[in-house]
């Protein structure tokens, strides 16, 4: 009797523990999911949507960053735990940064939809290029000088489309390609305002060709204490020793960049640093996937959050809702002269500098940042 109860008793526990097998602390609905190693067309567009706040308003178009030292950081950037998740904010200059530390994911915010959309031309165009050449001629609606291969410097490449006349024809076809990309292949719900701002970028590329600058078309001139930076210009920058990190500096980081894009694993959010949904609900969204921010590129957003009454406060609750480790890095561009490193270039000065997230929501909770000059002061 005894015998038979006690394998009523193991059949019943082993059935149980068949039973719960699924149900582990990994799987459970209860535990956090990791992030996606790719994101489907559907998940990506709701991200997009979801995160987003109505768009505002900034006094540039900022087609093309006015940062010239921004590679300067990325030795120090490389030290900081891999497999986190990158936020920026801005045009492509976040590309470079995304390429050398290689998140599982890259969110980039900005207060103007339109920059989303501009992303969103990136996407399909990195998507379509079978290369670098294939990109630029394809951004600037140039055709494709002969003898451009895979070993080709930035220099080789942009030297080679110094000479070839912009292409009306190719500008209309890139963009129709571009809009069938985004709306027939991946199936995201543009409207007609959307296609337009769209046009409107691409046509700025068009215009401006590899010389576009932050200024826009022939915006190259004399500003504050040196010239605007082009485009091609940018792309042909180094780390302040003589290696060009770019996106554009080689076809490996630019393979790098493409399937990080073909994965839909570059989302781009419209979103106010002081607003009270975007980061938030990206906090949220990487909670839920138990995933940390590894860098969040700021460029000089603080700046004019601390000329908006209490903006600068209301962002760093924002970040404080992220969940940051202690190798968290802000990357920052400061200029004006409110520090003392810059870097001589014959270009706009600016200083690009690094700060630990902790660091500087422990002073802030404290009461110890009080002005964008205390912030600049935390940083290296």
């Amino acid at each position: 009797m005894l015998t038979i109860r006690r394998r009523i008793i193991l059949a019943t526990a082993t059935a149980l523990i068949a039973f719960l097998g699924p149900l582990s602390l990994t799987s459970s609905p209860l535990a956090a999911e990791s992030l996606p190693s790719q994101l489907s067309d559907e998940a990506f567009w709701n991200m997009v949507n979801e995160f987003s706040e109505p768009g505002g308003y900034f006094r540039s178009d900022n087609f093309v960053s006015n940062e010239t030292t921004f590679q300067y950081v990325l030795k120090d950037l490389k030290k900081t735990k891999a497999g986190g998740v990158y936020l920026g904010v801005g045009p492509d200059q976040n590309f470079t940064y995304i390429v050398a530390m290689q998140p599982k994911m890259a969110i980039i915010f900005d207060i103007r939809r339109q920059n989303m959309l501009q992303h969103l031309m990136y996407k399909a165009l990195l998507e379509m290029s079978s290369d670098r050449a294939d990109f630029v001629s394809r951004l600037f609606a140039r055709k494709r000088p002969a003898g451009l291969t895979a070993k080709s410097t930035a220099e080789d490449l942009f030297s080679a489309f110094d000479d070839v006349q912009a292409d009306r024809n190719l500008f209309q076809e890139n963009l129709q390609a571009i809009k069938n990309q985004l709306e027939e292949r991946h199936g995201f719900k543009l409207s007609a305002d959307d296609e337009q701002s769209i046009e409107y970028v691409l046509r700025a590329f068009f215009a401006g060709g590899p010389d576009l600058t932050y200024n826009g078309v022939g915006g190259g001139a004399g500003f504050g204490r040196g010239r605007m930076p082009s485009y091609a210009e940018l792309m042909q920058m180094t780390d302040g020793e003589g290696e060009n990190r770019s996106y554009m500096g080689s076809e490996e980081n630019f393979k790098i960049l493409q399937a990080l894009e073909k994965k839909n694993l570059i989302v781009p959010v419209v979103g106010d640093f002081a607003g009270n949904k975007a980061i938030r609900a990206v906090a949220a969204y990487l909670k839920r996937h138990d995933a940390f921010v590894t860098a969040f590129y700021l460029s000089n957003v603080e700046q004019y959050l601390f000329q908006q009454d209490d903006d600068w406060s209301k962002f760093y609750r924002n970040v404080d809702t992220l969940p940051v480790d202690s190798t968290g890095t802000f990357i920052r561009s400061v200029f004006n002269g409110i520090v003392t490193n810059y870097q001589s270039n014959g270009f706009m000065r600016s200083a690009s500098v690094l700060s630990s997230i902790q660091d500087l929501l422990k002073a802030f909770g404290n009461g110890e940042v009080k002005s964008y000059y205390d912030v600049i002061q935390m940083s290296k």
